[in-house]
């Protein structure tokens, strides 16, 4: 079995935002020269998330605002009273929606649905630099 692990580095801007990753990602999987087996994506961060969606308007007006009514950012939390950093809400949303995403290679390719996109969604505060950690293995 062949394993390959990268990083995969961007900027965010913020609160809110989503990046569509896709593309860095079918590109790592393609340089590992994995025909068959998985790909699997970390945040090694407790305040950023990975997941899968269509990556349109709608959407992504759409998931912030389903994330405001399940953790809402004016709501009491005990890491906010403990920290004061103002980002309690970031870490219950990013716990909910999980630091890593498993993805099967078939033939050297994701497999992916027709409007699915891999994307990286910024839950904390501010702006930050990501780094992701991407592992492929397989035959």
């Amino acid at each position: 079995m062949k394993v390959r692990t990268r990083k995969i580095e961007f900027s965010t801007d913020g609160e809110g935002s989503i990046k569509d990753i896709t593309e860095e990602v079918k590109a790592e999987v393609k340089a590992s020269n994995i025909s068959n087996g998985i790909t699997t994506l970390f945040v090694p961060g407790s305040t950023g998330a990975v997941t899968t969606l269509e990556y349109e308007p709608g959407l992504i007006k759409d998931l912030p605002a389903a994330l405001e009514r399940i953790a809402p950012r004016g709501a009491s939390y005990e890491h906010q009273k403990m920290w004061h950093d103002g980002n309690g809400h970031s870490h219950v949303r990013a716990s909910i929606i999980g630091p890593s995403l498993t993805i099967p290679v078939l033939e050297g390719q994701l497999s992916l649905g027709t409007w699915q996109q891999v994307v990286f969604l910024e839950l904390d505060i501010k702006p930050r630099m990501r780094s992701l950690v991407l592992t492929t293995m397989g035959e």
